[in-house]
């Protein structure tokens, strides 16, 4: 007889696309689909940053920048936590759905670039979603070391989107140079 309550647990079968119901089902689930955007059928990691941008906008007049560091720094270790939940209930180490990483990295991107006007927002929405897309660099170098179940992975899942927003900030910051 094998003792199964000492061995590892292995993840659940692969949850390919989440439901609302998935997503309403436990705290971790909403928070690291981004309150449902992860749920989109095309491109959820797009739906998820034009979500934070989004909210953003609304949040903006209500915070300043020592609220935009506490909601962000507790947006980062709340979300560690969901996102670890949520891969490891979906038996996916990474999966698109899961938004809240994009979520906290544009936020910071946003913060850090205030003021700014729509045209320049957009340009950094376009460079954070190719460098989070195309994973070159150190937002590959995060995916590759982080990758798994656990602790290690749900860091890794947020790792490489501040990564691609460091990036982002980077070219913005020499283009204003």
């Amino acid at each position: 007889m094998v003792d199964t309550a000492s061995a590892p647990l292995a993840p659940p079968a692969p949850l390919i696309r989440p439901t609302l119901a998935f997503a309403l089902r436990h705290p971790a689930h909403f928070i690291a689909l981004g309150a449902g955007s992860g749920l989109a059928r095309k491109a959820p990691g797009t739906v998820g940053t034009l979500w934070a941008w989004a909210a953003f906008a609304i949040l903006q007049p209500y915070l300043n920048d020592a609220g935009w560091a506490a909601l962000i720094g507790l947006g980062t270790l709340v979300g560690w936590w969901a996102c670890t939940v949520t891969a490891r209930h979906m038996g996916i180490a990474d999966s698109g759905h899961i938004v809240w990483d994009e979520v906290v990295a544009f936020w910071l991107v946003l913060w850090l670039v205030t003021p700014a006007s729509f045209g320049a927002q957009l340009v950094a929405f376009a460079l954070f979603r190719l460098f989070d897309a195309v994973k070159v660099g150190p937002m590959a170098w995060a995916d590759r070391t982080f990758k798994g179940f656990g602790p290690r992975g749900g860091f890794g899942i947020l790792l490489d989107d501040f990564a691609a927003a460091g990036c982002t900030l980077l070219v913005i910051a020499l283009w204003r140079f």
